[in-house]
């Protein structure tokens, strides 16, 4: 077989590979004849809610073990065409096999971004929270760039992006700043981002034009609906109201209707001021509060090696999952997946997809991967 027909194969056996891992075959087939012998029972729709839900993992499940059979019959198929067109010499033959091989690697690639994307909250809108860190009015000016980044982002995904709350540094960027993301898988596309990000470039408001090192964090959880149960004791939270910062006209600047809550068991901290409302606030900081609180317990569910594990550590050295260097050389390096770009302008603007797709197939791999710094 050619070198490029041996490629294709090569690349579609490998994500045939990792797509039965992730599905675990065997337990799935299993599931879904169970679930198939429910759907059969007469009383199966006297609870219409639960009906339904059981159906909708059905549905899932069939259509995700389907999709692979498919895609390793014609596997088959194609590798199939490839050998008789080089057996009988025949270059038409040998032709329709590489058309089809090249048609599949592009479906296997689109299966596994389906499969990245199928956790339990991954369709949901996301909320994501930039903090700055260690590095004073640098790491301020960091943050607020992260933050232009990620709603660059969602701007290119034609996602609608909503300021929650910002705090502004003392002299320059912000403190802080939470943006509400509202599109397809947003959570799932974003879920691998929380975790400490490092800026390396010749400082702006250094007099001496040194090079200097700045840290921010980033955290993201999903919006949860009403379908999802979260119990918070109210009492175990502390409601603080306090005047808005930042833009939002002399009436948000001038009133207490930024809030504040603070749930005292987890520590977790989430504030709201995008409304002029009181009201307003503390229902989105009510709905903030238990989407933080779902996604701890999402995390708890996940392997400890999680790489978003680093999200929870301080805001400085060793703890970062990427570097983003602009002098003395240009380079943007994900410090799990190895990961690179040459051009950190790109980057910064928005151009996350390659980087959000190396750590989603990482988590679907289950592989760790040896961290470099980037100096």
């Amino acid at each position: 077989m050619r070198a490029e027909a041996q490629s294709l194969v090569d690349d579609i056996k490998q994500s045939v590979g990792l797509l039965r891992r992730h599905l675990d075959v065997d337990s799935a087939t299993r599931r879904l004849a169970e679930l198939t012998a429910k759907a059969e029972d007469p009383a199966f729709w006297n609870d219409p809610d639960a009906a339904q839900k059981l159906m909708r993992e059905r549905n899932e499940l069939e259509s995700r073990l389907m999709g692979l059979q498919q895609l390793e019959h014609n596997l088959e198929e194609g590798i199939g065409l490839v050998e008789l067109g080089e057996a009988e010499g025949d270059a038409d033959f040998e032709e329709e096999g590489l058309t089809t091989l090249r048609r599949l690697r592009k479906d296997s690639e689109a299966l596994q971004i389906q499969a990245m994307l199928s956790g339990e909250a991954d369709g949901n809108d996301a909320y994501l929270e930039v903090h700055s860190g260690a590095g004073g009015t640098e790491s301020c000016d960091w943050a607020r760039m992260l933050y232009r980044m990620y709603s660059r982002w969602g701007e290119r995904r034609k996602f609608k992006v909503e300021v929650v709350e910002e705090t502004d540094g003392d002299e320059a960027g912000i403190k802080s700043a939470t943006i509400l993301l509202k599109g397809e898988n947003a959570y799932g596309w974003l879920k691998t981002e929380s975790g400490v990000h490092r800026l390396v470039r010749i400082s702006p408001f250094d007099s001496n034009a040194r090079r200097h090192t700045s840290f921010a964090s980033v955290w993201v959880y999903p919006v949860v609906d009403d379908k999802i149960d979260v119990d918070i004791n109210e009492s175990d939270c502390r409601i603080d109201v306090y005047r808005a910062s930042g833009a939002g006209g002399q009436h948000v600047n001038k009133t207490e209707s930024a809030v504040r809550i603070t749930h005292i068991p987890t520590g977790i901290v989430v504030a709201c001021q995008q409304e002029r409302s009181q009201h307003k606030n503390r229902a989105q900081a009510w709905a903030m509060l238990r989407a933080r609180i779902y996604e701890m317990e999402l995390k708890k569910r996940e392997e400890k090696a999680n790489a978003d594990a680093a999200s929870k550590t301080d805001i400085g050295w060793g703890h970062q999952i990427r570097s983003y260097v602009l002098q003395p050389y240009q380079m943007v390096k994900d410090l799990r997946t190895g990961v690179t770009s040459g051009t950190p302008g790109d980057v910064l603007d928005g151009d996350l997809d390659a980087f959000m797709e190396a750590s989603l197939a990482q988590r679907l791999t289950g592989r760790k991967v040896e961290v470099e710094d980037v100096e």
